[in-house]
């Protein structure tokens, strides 16, 4: 190789040049022109490729902004999360393909695919996961994510069972990290209001003194739903990783048919938190937790020790509250919201306007919003870590209920059934060895 020299006095004013030189530096990189500077973004990933996991990222019902989270200028999507290989790879291609078309370039490379959701939170430049798993990974790996230092958003449910949503919440707590759980019925625009129009009305006492509730849903939790272990099942498709699918929950084969996101539940676990969100949102000052937990007429209740009582079933004579809603029965009327519909008996309670003095709902107008703005402030969300598993334990008390069929005692202080092994006994399940929380 022919050695190249540069003499003192040739290099100093090359660095002379080149520093009187005009410099083109594009305006988005100084956050202008309505551009977010790269210093202020939030890096992000996302775990968990299906359809409610894809909607997030790239638009859906429950992001409000078009795009999704990847269209959102704030946003920096780093990682991509998937145990199957064609939706984390085509996730990849799509937000790589998003970022080189908004900078002009032909290429983007920044966003990596993950088959294994370990070694994306293992990475220090992302501040936050969105996941949207199966059920029974909900809560472990929101743990993890929280314990690696990352603010998370979770789909529901958040748990399946009690013990799982207590660590949950405690981890949130302990780590000091910002939490929304799914249920967007506390934010969303959408809905026009109702949700907040029904509890701001009943916590005020426009319908006189709150006597029943019912949740139009018979709760739900954790079943070991255990097939035939003893079966080679049949093949695992190439590339997914199926004992990392089953991860903390019980064994079994893999059949085809049991990669679903409900493979350890039974009941109403995913829809029924919206139900039991919106009873819990109303009483949740008042009331925290039921006293005793019951079985009768073909559906689970709950007692308060002021004798307010919850039915997990549909009300005997109203309709309305069917699509995620509930009922509110008080001493003076009637409240029954639901995503589409909001009446009252008499009618005239949906037309009191609020006093100044009257108590108002934490205002959050979208729910995706709402934790990026927490990230920014570090203010709890609408549905954090501990209010979520307020909702999600009444879900789950009402599916033990279910299972047992008869009346229990439950201390709420505790979270146990005093006295009652066999009830407790439902209040956790034995994690896989390599997947304990």
């Amino acid at each position: 190789m022919k050695k190249s020299t540069l003499s003192r006095r040739r290099f100093l004013a090359s660095m002379v040049a080149a520093s009187t030189a005009p410099m083109i530096i594009p305006a988005r990189a100084f956050g202008k022109d309505g551009a977010v500077a790269p210093s202020e973004r939030i890096t992000m990933g996302f775990i968990g490729l299906g359809g409610q996991g894809s909607g997030h990222l790239f638009g859906g019902s429950w992001t409000y902004v078009a795009g999704g989270y990847l269209g959102r200028e704030e946003i920096q999507v780093l990682g991509v999360c998937d145990l199957w290989p064609q939706k984390r790879q085509t996730a990849k291609e799509r937000v790589n393909n998003h970022y080189a078309q908004r900078a002009g370039t032909g290429s983007y490379q920044s966003c990596e695919a993950y088959l294994d959701f370990r070694e994306l939170l293992a990475r220090p430049d992302i501040d936050a996961v969105l996941m949207a798993l199966p059920f029974h990974w909900h809560a472990p790996m929101a743990i993890m994510a929280m314990k690696n230092g990352k603010d998370v958003y979770s789909e529901k449910p958040i748990a399946i069972t009690i013990e799982e949503g207590r660590l949950l919440a405690d981890t949130m707590k302990r780590y000091r990290r910002v939490y929304q759980a799914g249920t967007q019925q506390r934010s969303e625009a959408e809905y026009g209001g109702k949700f907040r129009r029904a509890v701001e009305l009943v916590r005020n006492g426009y319908i006189g003194q709150l006597k029943e509730i019912y949740t139009y849903s018979p709760g739900g939790g954790f079943s070991a739903n255990m097939q035939d272990v003893t079966s080679a099942g049949i093949p695992i498709p190439e590339g997914f990783d199926w004992d990392l699918y089953v991860g903390p929950g019980p064994w079994q084969p893999y059949t085809g048919g049991n990669a679903n996101c409900g493979l350890f539940s039974y009941g109403d676990p995913n829809w029924g938190p919206h139900h039991f969100d919106a009873v819990q949102w109303a009483i949740e000052k008042e009331h925290p937790d039921p006293a005793e937990v019951d079985y009768e007429n073909d559906h689970a209740v709950f007692r308060y020790e002021n004798g307010l009582t919850i039915h997990c079933c549909r009300h005997p004579r109203e309709g309305v509250g069917g699509v995620g809603g509930a009922c509110y029965v008080g001493t003076e009327g009637y409240i029954a919201a639901d995503r589409e519909n909001i009446v009252s008996n008499p009618k005239e309670i949906l037309s009191i306007q609020l006093k100044p003095t009257d108590e108002r709902c934490y205002e959050s107008p979208i729910h995706a919003g709402n934790f990026l703005e927490c990230i920014r402030t570090r203010k709890q969300t609408i549905c954090n870590a501990e209010t979520a598993h307020r909702s999600m334990s009444l879900v789950l008390l009402a599916g033990i209920a279910t299972q047992l069929r008869r009346k229990m005692r439950w201390d709420p202080v505790k979270e146990v059934f005093p006295d009652d092994e066999q009830a407790n006994r439902l209040l956790s399940y034995a994690r896989r060895p390599g997947f304990e929380v």
